[in-house]
């Protein structure tokens, strides 16, 4: 048995998220389902997040113990010949024994992509969101600044029940327009479940002129999920990159 390192790409348009669900079509079930093929057994995948139904990923990292006498290549090639075009393994590497690919995250990168230029793209629908008015930038830079530094972010996440800490670092939130396209870049040493996309939903409206900067500062410290915006949709969001030490 080795544990092979997969560096992953997949536009999750059609799938139910990351994480293995019974009867649901999923980032995660399709590449167990695969290596199960090839290994002759069942495998798991370890994702080194989950990321929500209708999210893309360009750099998602996994992990998994394979009794295979292919090389990573062969490993690489068989799983991209098999899996659906939707889904493409970039790279296969050998791994250290210890290593796991949630558990030794450091950081991650994610991109979400607007597109608030006068003519609607046809060929990118799937991977931005069209907005109907343009937000203001200057305003949604400035709430990015109160955004990053370590916080609670427990009003940025839609899971009421979480029980772990909410407690998160982030450490850059850049904000750019350029040829029709709004983009907003976040790196952070770990994310709640939605709060890359509430985190959009607050900034867009701020830069709508519906939320103030004071009302971004309270949702940092108050215990009402109202406090922050909307969770943005998911089309326009992607895992660009996966950090570890």
């Amino acid at each position: 048995m080795k544990n092979f390192k997969f560096l992953l790409e997949y536009d999750g348009s059609r799938y139910s998220g990351w994480q293995r669900q019974p009867e649901k079509n999923t980032i995660q079930g399709k590449l167990e389902h695969v290596l199960g093929l090839m290994c002759g057994k069942e495998t798991e995948v370890i994702g080194a997040g989950r990321t929500d139904a209708g999210v893309h990923a360009k750099g998602m990292v996994a992990n998994a113990w394979l009794e295979t006498e292919m090389s990573c290549e062969e490993i690489r090639d068989y799983m991209n010949r098999y899996l659906p075009d939707d889904i493409a393994v970039r790279e296969v590497r050998e791994a250290a024994d210890r290593f796991h690919a949630r558990y030794n995250t450091t950081g991650k990168t994610y991109r979400y992509t607007c597109q608030d230029g006068p003519v609607k793209s046809v060929f990118d629908r799937k991977y931005c969101v069209r907005l109907d008015e343009r937000p203001d930038l200057a305003k949604m830079q400035r709430a990015a600044e109160l955004l990053k530094g370590e916080h609670d972010f427990r009003n940025f996440c839609v899971n009421p029940r979480m029980k772990k800490s909410t407690v998160r670092h982030v450490d850059s939130i850049e904000i750019k327009r350029e040829g029709g396209y709004l983009t907003f870049t976040i790196h952070g040493n770990g994310f709640l479940q939605n709060m890359v996309r509430v985190m959009v939903g607050t900034l867009l409206e701020v830069g709508y002129g519906n939320i103030t900067l004071e009302e971004v500062k309270e949702s940092l410290t108050g215990f009402v999920r109202q406090k922050a915006g909307p969770t943005a949709p998911a089309a326009g969001l992607c895992l660009m990159d996966v950090d570890y030490n």
